[in-house]
Formats: C-alpha cells, sequence, structure tokens
C-alpha cells in the first residue's frame, strides 16, 4: 500500500510540474525573453564595433573573412525557435523532473515535519525547495544572460553554482534534523526559530569563504538590463514553485483521503464481528 501510495504521489507530483511549467514558460517568454534579446542585441553590437576597429577589417578580403565567420557562427537553432519551442521544452522538462522530486521529498517529510495536512506540507516542501535549490545559490551567484561573460570562465562559474546548490540543500537538510532533534526540548516554535538561524548563518559563511564570479558580467554591460534580466529569472521559479504547490497540494490531499477511506473500508470488512 505504501510503495503504491508513493507511486501515486510521483505521477501526480510530476503532472503538477508539468502544469508549473505551462506557467512559468508563459512568464518566462512574456518577462525573460525582452532582457534575453536585449542582451543579444548588445552583444552583437560589441561584436560588430569589435569588428569595425580590427586591424585588417576594411583589407580587400576582409568582407569574405567577415562573411566566412558569419557563416561558421550561423546558429543551427534560429533563435525563433529557441525562444519559442526551445523554450517550452526546457521549462517543461524543468518542472516534470523537479515536481518528481518533490513529490518524492513530500512523501518523506509528510508527518515527519509536524501535524501538518498534506496541502501544508506540500506547500512547505515547495517553499524549502524554492529556497534551497534557487533562491540561496541566487543570492550568491545571481542569473546572467547569455554572452554576458567571460567565455573562459563558464566552467569554473558553473561548478561553483552547482557546489553553491549543493551545499544549500545539505545545509537544509541539516536544518530539518535539527529542529526535529530541538524540538522535545524547546517546542517546535523555538526548535524552527533555532534551525533557521543555525541555516542562515551557515548559508551567510558559505557566502564568505566561496569565490564570488567576478567576471560574470562584462564590463560596461546595461545594469538595467541585467536587473531586468534577474528579477525575470526569479519571477519563474517563483511562479513554478507557487502554482506547484496550489497544484500537488490539492491532487496529494485527494489520493490521501482516497487511500485513507480505503484502508478504512477494508479494516471494516476484515474486522470479525462481534457478538
Amino acid at each position: 500500500m505504501y510503495a503504491s501510495t508513493v507511486r501515486g504521489l510521483l505521477v501526480r507530483g510530476m503532472l503538477a510540474g508539468l502544469i508549473a511549467g505551462l506557467f512559468a514558460f508563459a512568464v518566462a517568454y512574456v518577462v525573460g525573453e525582452p532582457p534575453v534579446r536585449g542582451s543579444i542585441a548588445v552583444e552583437e553590437a560589441q561584436a560588430a564595433q569589435d569588428a569595425a576597429g580590427a586591424p585588417g577589417a576594411h583589407a580587400g578580403h576582409g568582407g569574405d573573412a567577415a562573411s566566412g565567420e558569419a557563416a561558421e557562427e550561423e546558429e543551427v537553432v534560429s533563435r525563433p525557435v529557441q525562444s519559442t519551442v526551445g523554450l517550452a521544452t526546457g521549462v517543461l522538462v524543468y518542472g516534470v523532473a523537479l515536481g518528481g522530486i518533490a513529490a518524492l521529498a513530500f512523501s518523506f517529510a509528510l508527518g515527519r515535519v509536524g501535524g501538518f495536512s498534506p496541502r501544508a506540507t506540500a506547500a512547505l516542501t515547495a517553499a524549502g525547495a524554492f529556497a534551497t535549490v534557487y533562491l540561496v545559490p541566487f543570492l550568491k551567484y545571481p542569473a546572467t544572460p547569455p554572452a554576458v561573460g567571460n567565455p573562459d570562465t563558464i566552467g569554473q562559474r558553473t561548478t561553483l553554482f552547482f557546489l553553491m546548490i549543493l551545499l544549500s540543500v545539505l545545509l537544509g537538510i541539516g536544518a530539518i534534523i535539527l529542529g526535529r532533534r530541538l524540538a522535545p526540548r524547546l517546542g517546535n516554535w523555538n526548535a524552527t526559530l533555532a534551525a533557521s538561524g543555525g541555516f542562515i548563518l551557515a548559508v551567510a559563511l558559505a557566502f564568505v569563504f566561496l569565490p564570488a564570479n567576478d567576471d560574470a558580467v562584462k564590463p560596461g554591460f546595461p545594469a538595467a538590463l541585467l536587473w531586468e534580466f534577474r528579477i525575470a529569472s526569479l519571477a519563474v521559479q517563483l511562479v513554478l514553485w507557487a502554482v506547484f504547490a496550489i497544484v500537488f497540494g490539492v491532487l496529494a490531499q485527494r489520493l490521501l483521503a482516497a487511500r485513507a477511506d480505503d484502508a478504512e473500508a477494508t479494516a471494516r470488512q476484515t474486522a470479525p464481528a462481534v457478538g
């Protein structure tokens, strides 16, 4: 029975992630695409300026060389496809994957983090996932538009970002364990405050000792455009996890209520008759 319940929650989590991904895609397309297009335009203008000022740019074969480089750098997938089908595919796959993982985390957390209902547990799970998987790493290594950073350090910056995600998740799990152990002595509220304070302190120390991404944004890139892109990235994640929490909370509540009714009916049928 437990395995089938977890399987049912997993399926519903992936479905909720798909629905949340649809909403997140809408936000990403409407709010996120304008700063992406703006950053690409800035990069293209800078590249054109560099090419115009390069030695030999006006030589006899300069036009042939430029056309050859343009041919080599021609996009395999056009920008309109990237901003529609490509963006939708990426966001939906991301939503389904995270929905499944969050559903498994919900299955573990249900009944272990207090006497919360399935809907409340779903909301807490989504909030914890948003904070540890995205918000904390975002505060240390904010998102940047494409083609605005030093290409030589992409690997290093990617490694640092995923290291921050891993560290944040581990610290979040540690905070939950600490809160559960302190609850019998301090009470749920005080234990939650103590665990939250420990998590914030540990994250602050990680922020201090982990290296910064000083070359993540090229000098001279418009600050307003960068700010707009980062706010849009944050909005996409907020919508994704908020919609997931609402949809999955409803689906999980219905599933668990139905399973509880089935278990009660089975118990009545198998109970020995009295008298």
